[in-house]
């Protein structure tokens, strides 16, 4: 009994941590890895690529290396997300690529437009 109030403590704790705007973040790096594999799948040519976009907000966002891991981590399960269901360009991968477009937009405008990020 007298170990959960402790855990619940630790919880709460490591969230406030977190600046308020962290759970977008890590949605936009699962998009920018989603894109990654779509965008050229669909013949789009990006440059910079998705791949390196996530890099410059790598190197803008994380200086904590167990942070760096987290936002990886969301990129590869965006990337593995689509490359196990896509081989081909269908209908369906261009639709999903335009929602993430325009979800990742939507991120990015209430991000800095809130916490001047």
């Amino acid at each position: 009994m007298l170990s959960l109030p402790a855990q619940v403590v630790l919880a709460q704790e490591s969230s406030v941590d977190e600046p308020p705007f962290e759970q977008q973040l890590m949605r936009l790096s699962e998009i920018f890895g989603a894109l990654h594999f779509l965008r050229p799948l669909c013949g789009e040519d990006d440059t910079p690529s998705w791949r390196d976009q996530m890099e410059d907000f790598l190197d803008a966002e994380t200086l904590d290396e167990n942070r760096r891991r987290r936002f990886i981590e969301r990129f590869n399960q965006g990337y593995r997300g689509f490359s196990v269901a896509y081989r081909d360009c269908t209908d369906a991968a261009r639709i999903a690529m335009g929602q993430y477009l325009s979800e990742g937009e939507t991120i990015i405008t209430d991000v800095t437009s809130r916490y001047g990020r």
